[in-house]
């Protein structure tokens, strides 16, 4: 890694906890609340994440080689969370509470690859990084969405999976019309007024959601954080464990590809990124313990100041290799 590139991510990641701090002095305050983490968690969900997808879409000039190369990535995508899944749901065993596992499991199999992983893959690949990301979270927001509603949901008869919120909700909906406009963009140019609006609107996303975060571990006390076994055991699967399972399984299945370098890195950096701040705020919608789904964010992104930068060496080893 090259010296400008390790401290795009440090600083990245120093903008993180900065905001995480600001949430968390705003609980201690009382200028968030209960109520006001909850309308939050709302407002991104439903609003601020649905125009982050379109935006990031939408935002680069439409070419057939990117296109090729998006689609690329949109199956890595689609293939990466089943995997990630997979290795969650064993891993997950180790944890007993039946509420710290399913949200465990959730933490481990979705990346912040979105809100913190569009600023660190322009880092670390300046010319495509945010767009092929962008395609790749289509396969993010379709999981969160079916797998991710299905781990939450078990043990709970108000949280339902459906074949109508599996294929028609706030990730699938807002992939789908992102994709048909730029495909659009082909023969028609995007007015600069939507391309802004939905940027604007999707910038709101990372600041809001570590507000939560950082709202939500107020609510913690750091004896409870710092004494707790599992969430050093969780931090040791996420950031370690699981990138160099990911980093190996996609070396073997792109030997002897001239972009084999590409993609090893792009899923070792995937795969290293802390856990998905979604899950505070759908731990806060539904009410499954928000204060461990914080710890499980809130420590990973702290954590991950060290280890992100280790995955990438080690990816860069292994994807030369």
């Amino acid at each position: 890694m090259d010296s400008t590139t390790f401290f795009n991510l440090l600083t990245i990641i120093g903008v993180l906890f900065l905001v995480m701090a600001v949430g968390f002095l705003c609980r201690k305050r009382g200028i968030i609340n209960d109520v006001a983490s909850n309308r939050m968690s709302k407002l991104i969900i439903e609003v601020g994440q649905p125009l982050l997808i379109i935006g990031s879409l939408i935002s680069k000039e439409f070419s057939w080689e990117l296109f090729r190369g998006g689609l690329l990535y949109l199956g890595i995508g689609l293939i990466i969370h089943p995997v990630m899944g997979v290795i969650a749901m064993l891993c997950g065993r180790a944890f007993t509470d039946p509420d710290e596992k399913k949200l465990s499991q959730f933490a481990l199999t979705f990346t912040n690859c979105a809100f913190i992983g569009f600023p660190i893959l322009a880092a670390v690949f300046p010319e495509t990084g945010v767009f092929y990301g962008s395609f790749f979270v289509i396969g993010f927001h379709i999981y969160i969405w079916t797998l991710g509603i299905y781990l939450l949901s078990r043990g709970r008869e108000d949280i339902r999976l459906t074949p109508k919120k599996a294929v028609l909700n706030f990730g699938t909906v807002p992939c789908a019309i992102g994709f048909v406009l730029y495909l659009l963009k082909a023969v028609i140019p995007m007015p600069a007024l939507v391309v802004d609006f939905c940027s604007y609107m999707g910038s709101l996303c990372m600041p809001i959601s570590v507000l939560i975060t950082g709202a939500l571990l107020a609510t913690q006390k750091p004896r409870e954080i710092l004494q707790n076994p599992r969430i050093y055991l969780f931090n040791a699967i996420k950031l370690l464990i699981l990138p160099l399972i990911v980093c190996a399984l996609a070396k073997l299945c792109t030997l002897g590809l001239s972009n084999s370098y590409e993609i090893v890195m792009f899923c070792t950096v995937i795969a290293a990124l802390p856990s998905a701040s979604t899950i505070t705020m759908l731990a806060e919608l539904y009410g499954i313990k928000p204060g461990y789904a914080a710890q499980t964010v809130g420590t990973s992104s702290l954590i991950s100041v060290a280890t992100l930068p280790l995955m990438y060496f080690i990816g860069d080893f292994v994807a030369k290799l």
